[in-house]
């Protein structure tokens, strides 16, 4: 079968790969769609953390069960579903916490670990998560909305919370939905004025700016003269994150969803005065894939505004380094497989 492999940054290559060989737990299933996501992305220009080469990418996965083997978990065969793709030992302290998607052992599909940019794939039953309404698109995307969702759920957001969202990007999008679902009031800053303008028109953000020394002011007007009670930061930009320590209110909160290759530093004292809490935000559990489809299902939130860019998965050599890559007008690129 066709399988896509990144060999090195800044370069696919398209071979035959063995069908998958049947595991204990495993299904079987048809990838259908397959979602860019900033990690790949990272992984093309060799700047993505725990990985290594080459890689089979594609964690964001809208696939149908071929064959729900011998541990099904009540799948059938045709379900479609979401893939959660967070494959975490069971054992560990996390793990034993109910927090399994920070395993100490955890590899992810496409990142640790061959992902799903060939046509079939084996993943444990209990990964998948199904719908009987969702289209292959709307499931593909349950895990990058995953990755906002758990983020706000690490912020704690109230209804009478500010928050300040900080990158307008697939992940700053998924952060954006949830807030909106709180009713919190919500700020989203980023350097491109063309996102800004999507969250205006297709989210309904109805306050947003680009960092720069009239931020604060901005900020404090729209929080009636204080800033955010909440700062989450979506950009992996070591200065943008830095930054965040200086855009949030005494007694607030900061959730870093982005991550670089680096160290954030920030002034102690600072930090201290305002005791602030800062939360690092890490994928997303089961519950919280089941909880998105839900939400999904009842049309709350809604991510097929995000599509911008499609191609079918055999282009991909070609089309992700020429179009995909580097891209600012790219807000969700979306890979088909052919039957």
């Amino acid at each position: 079968m066709l399988q896509i492999t990144l060999d090195q940054p800044g370069q696919f290559s398209a071979g035959e790969g063995a069908e998958p060989a049947s595991l204990p737990g495993h299904a079987l299933v048809r990838v259908h769609r397959i979602g860019v996501c900033g990690t790949d992305l990272h992984a093309f220009a060799g700047k993505q953390p725990f990985f290594s080469y080459p890689r089979i990418l594609g964690h964001e996965l809208g696939v149908e069960v071929i064959d729900p083997g011998d541990d099904p978990h009540g799948l059938q065969r045709g379900d479609r579903c979401s893939v959660e793709p967070y494959l975490n030992c069971g054992r560990c302290i996390a793990c034993r916490r109910g927090k399994p998607n920070c395993c100490t052992e955890l590899k992810v599909l496409g990142v640790h670990v061959d992902g799903g940019m060939r046509p079939f794939l084996r993943v444990p039953a209990r990964k998948l998560h199904r719908s009987a309404t969702l289209d292959y698109d709307q499931l593909a995307l349950i895990e990058t909305l995953g990755i906002g969702a758990h983020a706000v759920e690490r912020a704690e957001v109230k209804k009478n919370d500010f928050v300040l969202v900080i990158g307008a990007g697939p992940i700053g999008l998924s952060v954006i939905q949830f807030v909106l679902v709180t009713g919190a009031t919500l700020a989203v800053m980023d350097v491109s004025e063309s996102r800004l303008a999507f969250c205006r028109s297709q989210l309904g953000v109805g306050h947003t700016l680009a960092p720069g020394p009239d931020a604060p002011a901005q900020l404090k007007a729209t929080g009636g003269g204080d800033l955010p009670t909440i700062v989450i930061d979506a950009t992996g930009n070591a200065k943008s994150m830095a930054g965040t320590f200086e855009s949030v209110a005494h007694g607030g909160r900061i959730v870093f969803v982005g991550l670089f290759q680096g160290d954030v530093t920030f002034n102690d004292p600072n930090f201290h005065r305002r005791e602030l809490t800062l939360c690092a935000s890490r994928n997303a559990p089961p519950d919280t894939f089941r909880d998105i489809i839900r939400l999904v299902e009842s049309g709350r939130v809604n991510t097929r505004p995000w599509i911008t860019h499609r191609f079918a998965l055999a282009e991909t050599p070609v089309v992700f380094p020429a179009s995909i890559a580097g891209n600012p007008a790219v807000l969700k690129a979306m890979i088909e497989v052919p039957d």
